[in-house]
């Protein structure tokens, strides 16, 4: 791959400036070519650190997303505040299929570990293509963890520090076993400690990576609630499982659907139906037919977009229509009303869109 060295360099320089880094690169097409307009302080010891990662990136067979290598997770890429560099351990497709991550308190009941478990399930039974996406925790990140690997499902765990370690420790053996279906993935490179701070900050990958965000039981304040505010702000489509109005366990997601900020779910039926996803096993059917008729009546985007359309079966998120078509977002996105209005697409959750079949 190409080296990364120049974009794991800035991510040094610009530890707590994020958005300053982000700006470089989208200004000049490329960390390197940011790097070669910079004069900034500290910019010797960051490559020199940035040497150091990168011996240890070959070492250690760690794979790394940029930016601009054009594999960098689609979902994770529209996000504001979207990581500068990513390190990953596995047999990792952090762009494929549905994503769901399942968040929670890190001392759940039985029922919520119990409902966490049957929700991985449910969803594996009704989908052909599956990624379940959490922290790492105690407690319903590590069930739901747990239960995708039991079930070969791949399983993204986003740790709150560097590869060089697991913590907890106790769940050396879900990070092992995630490796073959899955792995681990994380913007924090080695020597990283799992300080309170990165918790918070990891949040927003859980949140990113995903077209789906399920909290399963969450107390009135807690990491996962903070996962639920950024899935909210990264327009992804949230859901909680409701509790009785005394479960401590479950204030916070009864406060969610409460307010309007999470869909009310019970089950992975809710889910996928909520969703609109295709049930494993549903026949496919042809294309309507209409859209042949109309197909002279359409601009030479539109029909681009169409073509684009009739390869996903599931559909493509806007943002994915846009890298595949080359066209700009605000054409597509006009073209995608004209064609939902004409009956040929339908819009999903989450700025999804497929053909009306």
């Amino acid at each position: 791959m190409t080296s990364p060295l120049y974009d794991i360099a800035l991510s040094f320089l610009f530890k707590t400036r994020l958005r300053t880094a982000l700006s470089l690169v989208g200004h000049y097409g490329s960390a390197q070519e940011a790097w070669r307009h910079l004069d900034e302080p500290g910019m010797e010891e960051a490559m020199e650190r940035a040497g150091q990662e990168w011996a240890w990136i070959n070492e250690h067979d760690i794979r790394v997303w940029t930016l601009t290598d054009g594999e960098y997770p689609y979902r994770l890429g529209q996000c504001p505040d979207r990581p500068l560099v990513l390190y990953g351990k596995g047999n990792l497709h952090p762009s494929d299929g549905h994503i769901v991550s399942i968040v929670g308190t890190r001392r759940p009941t039985e029922n919520g570990k119990e409902l966490t478990a049957a929700l991985v399930r449910g969803l594996h039974e009704r989908l052909d293509s599956l990624t379940i996406v959490s922290g790492g925790a105690y407690g319903i990140d590590i069930t739901a963890h747990r239960t995708a690997i039991e079930l070969g499902v791949p399983t993204i765990i986003v740790p709150a520090h560097g590869l060089d370690r697991i913590y907890p420790y106790q769940h050396r053996p879900e990070a092992v076993a995630s490796l073959a279906h899955g792995g681990l993935l994380t913007e924090f490179p080695s020597g990283t400690e799992p300080f309170a701070a990165n918790f918070v900050q990891r949040n927003r990958i859980v949140a990113g990576l995903a077209d789906a965000v399920v909290v399963v039981e969450s107390r009135e304040r807690g990491g996962s609630l903070i996962t639920a505010r950024m899935a909210a702000d990264y327009d992804r489509e949230l859901f909680a499982f409701p509790g009785r109005p005394t479960d401590l366990s479950s204030v916070g997601c009864n406060n969610l659907i409460r307010d309007q900020k999470a869909q009310l779910v019970t089950s992975a039926e809710d889910l996928v139906s909520a969703m609109g996803w295709t049930v494993k096993g549903t026949p496919k059917q042809a294309v309507q037919t209409q859209m042949f008729g109309l197909m002279d009546d359409l601009t030479s985007s539109q029909r681009v977009i169409l073509e684009k359309l009739q390869e996903a079966e599931e559909g493509m998120h806007i943002n994915h229509l846009v890298l595949e078509t080359a066209l700009p977002y605000s054409d597509v996105a006009s073209d995608l009303m004209m064609l939902e209005m004409n009956s040929l697409v339908r819009s999903l959750p989450g700025g999804f869109y497929r053909l009306v079949r």
